[in-house]
């Protein structure tokens, strides 16, 4: 089974990554964490970046705030599919990383989600490693059907609360 690689900029964006990490293990999907900066470790990243596929990963997850260059830096040196996590910032509240992790140029794709999305992040590495995996597949398939029933069953209870009165 391919690994996620889950790399952020800063021990900060801890509490972000710790969501997309909790969906990894519901998953049972194998993962690294590492920190990487774009521009205060921009070797070590880009190392790491290039040696990704022969290390069996197949996902990178790039989470970064303010200037949020690392899922650029990352997909500028490999080809695996990588995802950007922007993530919220005092300054701007994250629409500085968004911008910055989704206006990339032509030739250098990063996917993005929601300023702190780090759980989406990880669903989405989900859904791209179960291109190849029947296994994981069929845990999304489930994941997917328990969401359903819980919107379901949510629902309901609001109507009997609000629906209800005479």
């Amino acid at each position: 089974m391919k690994k996620v690689a889950v790399i952020m900029g800063s021990d900060s964006d801890i509490p972000v990554v710790q969501k997309a990490i909790d969906v990894l293990d519901q998953f049972s999907i194998p993962y690294e964490v590492h920190i990487y900066s774009a521009h205060r470790t921009p070797e070590e990243a880009k190392e790491f970046s290039r040696n990704a596929r022969k290390n069996n990963f197949g996902v990178i997850i790039a989470a970064a705030g303010m200037a949020a260059h690392l899922a650029g830096a990352v997909a500028a040196n490999t080809t695996l599919p990588v995802i950007g996590i922007p993530i919220k910032s005092n300054g701007l509240g994250g629409i500085d990383a968004l911008l910055s992790t989704v206006q990339m140029p032509s030739g250098i794709p990063v996917a993005a989600v929601a300023i702190d999305g780090g759980a989406n992040a990880a669903l989405l590495s989900v859904q791209i490693l179960s291109l190849s995996d029947d296994g994981i597949a069929k845990k999304l398939s489930e994941f997917r059907k328990e969401n359903y029933k819980k919107v379901l069953k949510k629902n309901e209870s609001i109507e009997n609360k609000f629906n209800n009165r005479s």
